[in-house]
Formats: C-alpha cells, sequence, structure tokens
C-alpha cells in the first residue's frame, strides 16, 4: 500500500459538484410533495433477483461470539423496507441511501454505492416515466427524455423482434456484430442474449444527445413490474439512459403477491443453475402484498452514475471519496 493511498479517488471540485447535485435532487423530490425516509441497510429479507447479490452478514447478539449469528443481509435497494411504509399509508417517499451489492467492480460499479429510491402512490407507468424525466432535465439540464419501447429499439438498431426472436436469432446477430457469447450461457438463455446485444451494440449510443427511457421490457425480465394488461407479453418497466449508462430502473409496482411467490421460485432456480447460494423466498414484502399494497409506481436511480454523468467522469472512482479496495 503506497503512502498516498489515503487520498480520495475523486477530486474536491467532483465531490463538491456531487454535494450540489445531491442537493437538488432532495429539493426536486421536496418540491414534488414527497417527504424523505430512512429504512434499514441490514434486514432479514432481500430481493430475490437472479444477478443481484446482496452481501451477507451474519448478525451475532453475543459480542464474543460474532461469527455464531443470524442471517441477514446488506441491501442491494430499500426497495421491501420502502412498500412496506407505502402500505402503511407512505403516499409519496425517497430516500437518499447506500446500497450493496457483492462483487461489483468496474467502471461504473462499487459495492457499496448511493441509490436515490422513490414511491407515489396513484401513479401509473406514463407517470413513473414522467417524473423520472422530469428529475432527469431538472438536474442535468439537457431537455426532457425521450422515450422509446424495448422491442422497437431492438427492431430499429437490430432488426429483430425481442418477444418473438429465438436464441438461434440472437446467435446469428451477436456472430454477425463479432459479440463473443460466453460459454456459461445456456443454450435458450434468451434473456442473456438480448441484455448481451443491448449493453453491447446499443446501450452505447442511448442519452448521447438527450437522456433516453426504456420501456416495457419483456415480460420474462419484469423484476417486480406488473405485467402490462393490454401486451402481458411485456412488463410496466422502464430505464434511464445517459451517455450509454443506465442511471436508473423503474417499475408500475407489482401488486399481487401469489405471482412474486412464483418469480422469487424461479429466481431462486436460476440463481441454483448459476451455482449461487439461494436467498429466502417469504418476506414481509410478500405480507404487504396479500395485506394490499396500493397501486403505486417506484424507481431507483444511481446516485454516483447521476454525478458521472453530470461531470463526465469515466470512472466511479472519480465522484466517490474512497471505492470498496480503498475504504
Amino acid at each position: 500500500m503506497s503512502h498516498e493511498s489515503w487520498r480520495p479517488s475523486a477530486s474536491i471540485n467532483n465531490l463538491k459538484r456531487r454535494h450540489e447535485i445531491t442537493q437538488a435532487v432532495r429539493s426536486f423530490f421536496l418540491g414534488a410533495g414527497f417527504w424523505e425516509v430512512e429504512t434499514p441497510l441490514l434486514s432479514r429479507d432481500t430481493v430475490v433477483d437472479t444477478h443481484l447479490d446482496p452481501v451477507p452478514v451474519s448478525l451475532s447478539w453475543n459480542p464474543s461470539k460474532p461469527s455464531d449469528g443470524e442471517p441477514y443481509y446488506l441491501q442491494t435497494s430499500p426497495e421491501f423496507a420502502m412498500k412496506r411504509l407505502v402500505a402503511a399509508g407512505a403516499d409519496a417517499i425517497f430516500q437518499i441511501t447506500k446500497a450493496f451489492r457483492l462483487a461489483e467492480a468496474g467502471s461504473q460499479h462499487n459495492v457499496e454505492f448511493t441509490l436515490v429510491e422513490w414511491y407515489r402512490v396513484g401513479d401509473d407507468l406514463a407517470a413513473g416515466i414522467q417524473l423520472l424525466s422530469d428529475l432527469a432535465d431538472a438536474v442535468l439540464k439537457r431537455g426532457p427524455a425521450e422515450t422509446i419501447r424495448y422491442a422497437q429499439l431492438f427492431q430499429d438498431h437490430l432488426s429483430i423482434d425481442p418477444l418473438t426472436v429465438t436464441p438461434q436469432q440472437l446467435r446469428d446477430v451477436a456472430r454477425q456484430h463479432e459479440v463473443s457469447v460466453p460459454e456459461s450461457f445456456a443454450s435458450d438463455d434468451i434473456d442473456g442474449l438480448l441484455e448481451l446485444l443491448l449493453s453491447e451494440l446499443i446501450q452505447p449510443k442511448l442519452g448521447i444527445d438527450r437522456p433516453v427511457i426504456l420501456s416495457h421490457y419483456p415480460a420474462s425480465q419484469a423484476a417486480l413490474a406488473r405485467l402490462d394488461e393490454v401486451d402481458p407479453r411485456v412488463a410496466c418497466r422502464f430505464e434511464l439512459f445517459v451517455d450509454g449508462m443506465e442511471l436508473a430502473n423503474g417499475y408500475d409496482e407489482l401488486l399481487d403477491a401469489e405471482i412474486l411467490v412464483e418469480r422469487n421460485r424461479t429466481n431462486n432456480a436460476a440463481r441454483e443453475a448459476l451455482g449461487k447460494p439461494k436467498l429466502p423466498e417469504d418476506s414481509q414484502l410478500i405480507e404487504v402484498m396479500r395485506a394490499g399494497l396500493p397501486a403505486c409506481s417506484g424507481c431507483a436511480l444511481g446516485l454516483d452514475r447521476l454525478v458521472m454523468a453530470a461531470t463526465g467522469a469515466k470512472s466511479i472512482d472519480e465522484v466517490i471519496p474512497f471505492p470498496t479496495r480503498q475504504a
């Protein structure tokens, strides 16, 4: 370790700019009638997602045996706890909080990062998209977001319909564009192939002139979004892209507990197939949905990436003081 390793990876100017952006985000939500909440970073519950890995913690209640503990998790997002508040009567809430994702490293990733997350009762997909566009415009001042559907995006860029395409057709497109498919991919992994083509061939072109919000993801990529009532092949999910980076992920929220139970089961099976540990399928969110989660839209935005977009930084290390390996 060098003698200079104590120094922050970000410049003081970038950290001051980060402060200004954080305050601008807070002002936006307060001005829109939201109120700020805090929820636990440490919980027994965690989102069951194939590709999101929480940091596991053994929480001991006996200081002399710190490794003898109950399984808890540092949260990948405050989603579950915030939905518990919404179900209890919180109608428009936001928070700026730390989140954690295991083994995240790279120019846009750090194990510990900052999320802005919000929920408003009564908002549907269109309202959720509008609010996200307004926030991006208020902070980045690059105009309202252009909106495009996932299927249309693939038609425009790769001339394929992602809702009817076969795995072989996707592999052919990858070969034509010299995109190598990881050997770990299952032969029928359509979502993995779509995500690969999106990230390699399309995403770098998104949000260059003005922000882009992509909506109506395939139903198999719904996460915690409900399915579209008009076309159940797609989910009411939307994402914000700026300068080729994904900044935010939002949903017209799933309200049906039994669908969540099934998605948890499916996601854990996919995790096991990848050699990952299963995550707890029973959660207080299921109880919340059974009790009656009101119709709402929610969204999570990476504050670090928002600061990157605002400053032109090429690495997350340029906008956070001490990355995990230096912490």
